[in-house]
């Protein structure tokens, strides 16, 4: 039910909290619907189906497909009107993939442009460490997933605030360790999968078969980690506060 509240002297209603999550988790779907279909769905149904000589051909096959992901990886970067190194690196990696498929360079490129941008955010993980915007805080140690201020006003007081540094540190090893496996598996996969020469129906095909299996064998087991590393902080903050139960989660995820 709508609460009821004046804003001047008119009484107007606003939802309330739980309509406000149920919206927000029907938002979270939708969107989670629309990064599938424009990322994996779409491109893989006009690469492995669509590029021959009787529909599309493989140029306009592969460029065509190509331009869903980047399209929506270009909407979500100006929509969210925050920028960030890894949605960067995504698009750039796109663009990349036309690039070797349009002007026809060694099919081998594919293995390295896929191995090297999870190797790219291993690599930046760890640089960032040494500057005052480490990259583990704006992927796990953030104010979505934890209550920061909360726990860094617990460990200020208690003096831990060196221990929470060392975690940070530890945690940011862990996760470059994830991206550099993931670097590795992409490498494989696609010299395992592109053997054919770029513009050819036969090469799109094989991007797409590569784009499905990406996300089971390589996705998947990357995320695995990556939930683990959140618990292993969380579980470690948890001991340096004592801050118990969800409370030591942000006011959105409770």
């Amino acid at each position: 039910m709508p609460l009821l509240h004046f804003e001047g002297n008119v009484l107007v209603s606003s939802p309330n909290k739980n309509s406000t999550m149920a919206n927000e988790q029907k938002k979270k779907g939708e969107n989670l619907l629309y990064n599938l279909g424009f990322n994996i769905i779409i491109p893989v149904i006009i690469l492995t189906k669509y590029s021959d000589e009787k529909h599309l051909g493989p140029l306009y096959g592969l460029i065509i497909a190509l331009l869903f992901p980047l399209l929506y990886g270009l909407y979500d970067l100006i929509s969210k009107k925050k920028k960030n190194f890894i949605s960067i690196l995504g698009f750039v990696s796109i663009l990349i993939t036309g690039i070797i498929g349009i002007f026809h360079f060694p099919p081998e490129w594919i293995a390295v442009k896929e191995a090297l941008v999870p190797f790219l955010i291993g690599a930046a993980v760890l640089v960032t460490l040494w500057t005052p915007f480490p990259l583990v805080k704006k992927l796990l140690y953030t104010k979505e997933i934890l209550n920061v201020e909360k726990i860094e006003v617990n460990l200020t007081a208690s003096g831990n605030m060196p221990k929470l540094e060392k975690l940070l540190t530890r945690a940011s090893v862990f996760l470059a360790f994830s991206f550099f496996l993931s670097s590795a598996l992409n490498y494989i996969l696609a010299k395992v999968l592109i053997k054919s020469a770029p513009g050819s129906a036969a090469f799109n095909e094989e991007i797409g078969r590569m784009t499905m299996l990406s996300y089971p064998v390589i996705a998947l087991p990357s995320m695995i980690i990556m939930v683990l590393i959140l618990w292993f902080l969380i579980r470690s903050v948890k001991k340096l506060t004592g801050i118990e139960g969800d409370e030591i989660f942000s006011e959105k995820l409770k």
